[in-house]
This record gives C-alpha cells, sequence and structure tokens, in this order.
C-alpha cells in the first residue's frame, strides 16, 4: 500500500522482538523517528567530545557523566570523532542503560568532505564503513552523520564578504553532490551487511545563502537509494531573550514545514548573552516546531575555551604540569556542574515533554513526497536539478554540476583540516553570524543611503 516507505516500518515491527536491549530501537519513518515501541522520539541531547580522538573508551568516566546527564535529563549525545577500532562497549552499555541514545559522526579530520575541493573515494567510504561497522552493533546508535558543516563559509565576517560578493556561497554548494554521495555509498553498505536501518544522515551548518536549498536537495530525487534518512542544522539564532520570530526560528520551521524526512537542530546554544537561557528549547519541544521538527542538541557538555560547556572536572590548571588537561582543562573526573546555565537547561527541559503521534497512527503518512530538486540560482546554489551523483573517485567541475553530464575522473584525496566543532575547542562565537548578518540590511542600507 505505502511501496518503498512501508520498509522502515516494518523494520520499526520486527524490533519489538529484539532481544538484550535496554532501550527501543530508533527508526526513521516518514519525517519523524519513532521508537521500537510505537512512540514518537523527541531528541534532548548534548555534544559530547570530551577528548579529540574518542570520548567513548573509558567506561568509568562514562558512568559518572551519564549519571549526570540523567539528572540533566538528556536521552542523546552526539560524538564527533570516534576510533572504530577501540572498545565501546562499556561506554556504549552504560549510556543505554542510561537510557541515552547516541547520533555519531562517520568523518574525522583526514578523511571529511571538503568544501570547496571535495572529493568521494574508496578510502573515505572505508572509513566512514569502519565506523558504521563499530556502531551497528549497539542498540541504542540512534543515527549516523555522513558530514558536519562540510558547505561552509568560515567565520561571520566571511559570511558577509559571500553575500556581497556574491559568488563564495554558490562555490561551496558545489560540494553538495558528494555529501549526498556519501549517504548513497554508506545505505548501500549497510544494506549489503544486512545491518538494521540506522537512520543515515547529514549535519549542515546554518548558511542563509544555502537555505533550504541543500535540505530540500539532500532529500529530493525519485531514488530513495540516493536520498538522506534525516537533515539536521547547527543553529545559533536565538540568543538571550529572544522570540520565535524575532531568532529567525520561524523561518526555519516555515522551510521545514511538510519536509519528508526528520529534521532537528544538531547544535544550538549561544554562550552570549550570558547567562545561557536555553529558550529556543520551548520551541523546538513546543507548539511552535514539535510538529515538525525532532529535537535539538545542545553544545557542550565540557567546559572548554570556547566557553560553552555545561559541566567541567575541576579549575583550570597548567597543561604543562597535568597530562589530563588539554588546554588546561582537565577531561576527566566527576562532572561539577556550570552555574547557572545547566540549571537554567535543566529547567527547560524538566518542563518539555513532547509525545507527538503514534506510530500505529501515523503509518499511513509514512510516504510522504520528496521535495522538489532546486534548480541552479546565480550566486547561491550551482546544483541543477537532481543532477547525476559523482561515482567513487569522480569529481564534478561546475559545468557538470549545472546539469547532468558525467562527472570527469579525478581520484584525488581529501585534505585534512579542522572541523568547526569536533573534536575541540572554537575559537569565535558561532552565535555571531546569525547577528551580523541581523546587522547587514542596516550596514547596506547605509552605504545607500551614502
Amino acid at each position: 500500500m505505502f511501496g518503498p516507505a512501508i520498509l522502515p516500518l516494518l523494520a520499526i515491527l520486527s524490533a519489538v522482538n529484539h532481544v538484550g536491549a535496554a532501550l527501543p530501537i530508533i527508526s526513521a519513518v516518514g519525517s519523524k523517528f519513532f521508537t521500537s515501541d510505537g512512540n514518537q522520539f523527541f531528541i534532548k541531547g548534548i555534544a559530547y567530545q570530551l577528548v579529540p580522538t574518542d570520548p567513548l573508551v573509558d567506561t568509568n568516566q562514562c558512568k559518572r557523566d551519564a549519571k549526570q546527564m540523567q539528572d540533566l535529563g538528556a536521552n542523546v549525545i552526539r560524538v564527533y570523532h570516534v576510533d572504530p577500532t577501540a572498545d565501546h562497549k562499556g561506554c556504549m552499555d552504560t549510556f543505554d542503560d542510561a537510557g541515552i541514545y547516541l547520533f555519531v559522526d562517520l568523518d574525522d579530520f583526514p578523511t571529511q568532505i571538503q568544501p570547496t575541493t571535495p572529493s568521494w573515494n574508496q578510502s573515505q567510504l572505508a572509513a566512514f564503513s569502519a565506523v558504521l561497522d563499530e556502531f551497528q552493533k549497539y542498540d541504542n546508535t540512534a543515527g549516523v552523520f555522513v558530514g558536519n558543516e562540510v558547505l561552509t563559509t568560515g567565520t561571520a565576517l566571511f559570511h558577509i564578504f559571500c553575500i556581497l560578493a556574491d559568488n563564495s556561497i554558490a562555490e561551496v554548494s558545489g560540494a553538495a553532490p558528494y555529501v549526498k554521495a556519501a549517504v548513497r555509498d554508506i545505505k548501500a553498505y549497510r544494506d549489503s551487511k544486512n545491518y538494521r536501518k540506522i537512520p543515515i544522515g547529514y549535519s549542515a551548518a546554518d548558511v542563509p545563502g544555502l537555505r533550504p536549498m541543500l535540505q530540500n536537495y539532500l532529500a529530493c530525487g525519485e531514488n530513495d537509494a540516493e536520498r538522506a534518512e534525516f537533515y539536521s542544522l547547527n543553529v545559533y539564532e536565538w540568543c538571550g531573550d529572544s522570540s520565535f520570530e524575532g531568532s529567525g526560528y520561524s523561518e526555519l520551521e516555515k522551510n521545514a514545514t511538510g519536509y519528508n524526512v526528520p529534521i532537528f537542530v544538531s547544535e544550538t546554544g549561544c554562550r552570549e548573552p550570558r547567562p545561557r537561557l536555553f529558550s529556543d528549547q520551548s520551541a523546538i519541544l513546543g507548539q511552535d516546531m514539535a510538529g515538525t521538527w525532532s529535537g535539538a542538541i545542545v553544545y557542550e557538555w565540557i567546559e572548554e575555551t570556547n566557553n560553552y560547556g555545561l559541566i567541567s572536572y575541576g579549575p583550570k590548571v597548567d597543561p604543562q604540569v597535568s597530562t589530563d588537561a588539554l588546554e588546561g582543562f582537565p577531561r576527566s573526573g566527576t562532572p561539577s556542574t556550570v552555574s547557572p546555565d545547566y540549571g537554567n537547561l535543566k529547567s527547560q527541559w524538566a518542563t518539555l515533554n513532547p509525545t507527538g503521534v503514534k506510530l500505529s497512527a501515523y503509518s499511513a503518512s509514512a510516504s510522504i513526497s520528496p521535495p522538489a530538486c532546486p534548480t541552479s540560482t546565480a550566486g547561491e546554489w550551482i546544483v541543477n536539478g537532481n543532477a547525476r551523483l559523482p561515482s567513487l573517485g569522480q569529481t564534478l567541475d561546475s559545468a557538470a554540476t549545472a546539469s547532468s553530464t558525467t562527472p570527469t575522473a579525478t581520484g584525488t584525496a581529501p585534505k585534512a583540516s579542522a572541523s568547526a566543532t569536533g573534536g575541540g575547542t572554537i575559537t569565535g562565537g558561532k552565535e555571531v553570524t546569525g547577528m551580523i548578518l541581523g546587522l547587514l540590511g542596516v550596514l547596506v542600507g547605509f552605504v545607500v543611503y551614502l
């Protein structure tokens, strides 16, 4: 009756009989996440990257943190970098027992898709697959990302330059086919190994010039094998005592209405002005957005140089003296809450418990039509419609991206670069981007006046 859309539904129903898991399994059906017991799932998440390499290998530390996260009200962690050869059973079982799921990024610094010189090759596929091999073992793996902020224009000032120059945003949009090719090949690998249907998606930078083209592109097309199974957005727009309309969240809701796969906020939590209020959670998990969005992940767990942390493991120390401290911040120990930020978030989440819809009542909506593929727009989006995706080792020139011609083979390997969010600290406030863009109209008006 529902065609291909019935497959994830069948996967959920079969998972009900799964033995030995404390948590029900998460699957994507239509535009929502559901647990294997038939309830809609909403994310109350925390970005969790204590160390650059892998925070899921120290079972004792995971036990201390999981207990504190239970107090906070979290049900999800996001981890950006892991070692697929390490033993994660202790930490994954600990978080499972605490009622906490994992969204994990498949890439790392050497393997991530680059924004202006993108490639997708066998080495990248093998590295991504190795992470999936490891974490598909655990029932509390809720989803995987094939990329984090691949299409990004950098700093806030560079955002303004891109708008004025009217070309740099278009340049990075050419990386979108590689992200979608990664989705295609990881889905094919997952299915070839007969793994459960762990949702596969992407975490995007909030670049206004790419809205809503990127989210529609990753979910468009007639070929389900190429479409992302969820989409998420790193959003730093609701800062301080803002509002649904004033923050721009109303525009995010408008763009997501009628979307065919789950969508959620994969990073949020402005650090300025202080204190951090997290009042955007009342919109995301409340009546304004909960009918469309599947929750949010707050950045981040540990306090470090970027000043986004909700907890610390003690006062800052001399990194030359303490080998456990990165940039002077201890990376293990008993978590101490950062006040009043931790309490503010805990209070927000305590009052927000959306129930959504039961799977049994929603199943008829599982065949939501995908959005139309965006056409190329000068200075903004250069991928024209449902252009042919690159195969392994191939790259698209600008002409191919704007049509359906065959990609040209290069086989170049990606270069390592620093991620804007994963594995380390942030040197600038992400929320500044949204704030400066909001002032751009004033600047342009003043120039015109002169």
